[in-house]
Formats: C-alpha cells, sequence, structure tokens
C-alpha cells in the first residue's frame, strides 16, 4: 500500500502515475478539502474533483482541471442574465455537484459520495477526502481576510498574501481509512505529490491527528518538489513564498515540511541545493509533461522510497 496526499493539477498528475504502476486498491489517495466550498447553491470540492477527473482519464489534458471537450453554455447564459460568472463551472461538471449536493444533503458523507463518483467512473484505486469534517483555508492579504475561491479564482492571486487560516483543522478528525492505512504494518511509502505546499497541502497537515500519524507511520515520507528553478511548476506557490519571507526554492520547501519528511525529491537543475534540504535526497527530472512522464516520475519515487525503506 502507498498513501499519497494531494490537492491540485500536481498532486492528481502524479497520482496518475502510481495508479499507473499499482495494483488496483494499493493506493490511497487523500485530497485536499480546504478549497471546499458552497456555490451557486452547489457543494463543490475543487481538488477532489481534478483528483478524480485525472485518475478517470476525463480530465482536461491542457488545463489540468475539469473535464476534456467541455462547454459552458450554462455560464454563459448566467452571465447574460447578471449571475456570478467567475467561478467557470462546465456543463458536464455540473452534474457532478449537482448530485453531489444533492447526496450530501441527504445525509450521505463526503468520502461515501467520493469512493462511489470513484467506482462509476472507473477508478482502480481509492480517492478519499482528508477528512468528513469541515475545514476551510481563509487567506490573509493585504485586502483583507478572504475566503479561499475569492482570493484564488475570483482575484488570481492578485493580493499580497501575509497569512494563512484552516478554519476547522484543529479538530477536523482524518478519515479512519487513511489513518489506518498510514498505521499499517505493509505501508510502504507516504508520497507529499507536488502540490502547493501552502494552500493544498497546508490544510491537511494543520490537522494534528494526521500530522501525528505521519510522524508514527513506519513507511518513508517522502516529498516532490512543486518548485523548479526557484519558480513554481505551477499556481501561486512560488509568489507566496516570497510574500511570506522566504526564497522561492526547493530547499525551502523541504525545510518547510521539515522533520514530517524522511526524504526529498527535487530536479535536475536543483541539484545544488540538496545538501540544504537538510534531508536525504533524490535529484531526478520532475516534470510531468506526458502521461509517461508522469509514470516514470511515480516509479522513481517508489524506488527512492524503497532505498530510505532499506536503509532504516
Amino acid at each position: 500500500m502507498i498513501v499519497a496526499l494531494a490537492g491540485g493539477v500536481g498532486g492528481a498528475r502524479l497520482a496518475d502515475g502510481l495508479t499507473a504502476l499499482r495494483p488496483p486498491g494499493s493506493l490511497l489517495v487523500a485530497v485536499n478539502t480546504g478549497d471546499d466550498f458552497h456555490h451557486l447553491g452547489l457543494a463543490i470540492s475543487p481538488d477532489l474533483d481534478t483528483v478524480l477527473y485525472t485518475l478517470s482519464g476525463l480530465a482536461d489534458p491542457e488545463r489540468g482541471w475539469g473535464l476534456a471537450g467541455e462547454t459552458f453554455a450554462m455560464m454563459a447564459a448566467l452571465e447574460r442574465l447578471g449571475g456570478e460568472s467567475w467561478f467557470l463551472l462546465g456543463d458536464r461538471d455540473l452534474a457532478t455537484h449537482i448530485e453531489r449536493t444533492r447526496r450530501l444533503a441527504a445525509g450521505e458523507t463526503l468520502s461515501g459520495v467520493t469512493r462511489d463518483f470513484a467506482t462509476r467512473l472507473g477508478v482502480r484505486q481509492t480517492i478519499l477526502p482528508m477528512s468528513d469534517d469541515r475545514v476551510r483555508t481563509l487567506v490573509e492579504t493585504d485586502a483583507g481576510l478572504l475566503a479561499f475561491q475569492d482570493y484564488f479564482v475570483r482575484l488570481h492571486c492578485a493580493p499580497r498574501l501575509t497569512g494563512l487560516r484552516f478554519d476547522g483543522a484543529a479538530t477536523a478528525r482524518p478519515l479512519q481509512a487513511l489513518l489506518a492505512a498510514l498505521a499499517a504494518p505493509d505501508l510502504e511509502a507516504v508520497i507529499i505529490c507536488p502540490s502547493n505546499p501552502f494552500l493544498s497541502l497546508g490544510p491537511m497537515l494543520a490537522m494534528p491527528a494526521l500530522t501525528e500519524a505521519l510522524r508514527r507511520s513506519r513507511a518513508p515520507v517522502v516529498a516532490v518538489s512543486p518548485i523548479i528553478g526557484g519558480k513554481a511548476v505551477k499556481g501561486p506557490a512560488a509568489k507566496i513564498m516570497a510574500e511570506l519571507g522566504m526564497t522561492p526554492s526547493a530547499a525551502a520547501v523541504a525545510r518547510h515540511y521539515g522533520a514530517l519528511l524522511d526524504g526529498f525529491m527535487l530536479d535536475c537543475v536543483d541539484a545544488v541545493e540538496a545538501d540544504a534540504c537538510r534531508v536525504p535526497t533524490c535529484v531526478t527530472d520532475i516534470m510531468m509533461h506526458t502521461r509517461p512522464d508522469r509514470a516514470r516520475l511515480a516509479q522513481t519515487v517508489i524506488d527512492f522510497a524503497g532505498t530510505l525503506r532499506q536503509g532504516g
């Protein structure tokens, strides 16, 4: 069994690479839900849907999120009527949100709904939210306190970030299936995917029960850098690091995760930073341009974790 912590496009792509290599049921992908919110009366889980669509082969290959071949007629009609059109919802993507909302209102859990969606879409591995408890990311900025999607989508991350809050994380309980997997004696590795360390992994690692489970796990915890050559592969990670007074670099990401890590993977262009990571490192090409790239990187992560396991 391998456990992957993921959020957003980078996390989904590495999880897809792991899926290609692993037998069915031998990978658990725990996904960030700090981004979740209600919009137009619908329960939206952006990171869960990105992972779900990617692992089912339905994701838009260019954007990395949403469905391939999507249309947006509803959004165009909504905009003509003066409705809120800043958060883009595709016509077919709406079915996911409508059905999720209906089932949550009927008393089902987010994890139960997600498991069923994954089964219906042919996903061979386990995709779960990090928790069924409510955790919400709030962004402290020079424009005031903002809900995550207001900051990330409506304002395109333009305000200067000064801090983050993860409302509900202190008391949220990770899913029992996740905690059981982390405690399992046959766990091979925990992989922190190349997702945004602050916006995607931050809400997950803000849950004390999860960080404690990671510390207790016998399996090596390996993170993959989302920063290459001082720039984020995708998204605002480098901008956030600079605004928080950190030099955007792979080594800074490794030090941010700190004692949780047993190993860290950084790109070849950042090889000179290996010693500054303060943890055993693996230097490799971590860009994932194609699906074979995803599988190649996934195999490298698995092999690296294996060497850490053998070395105690």
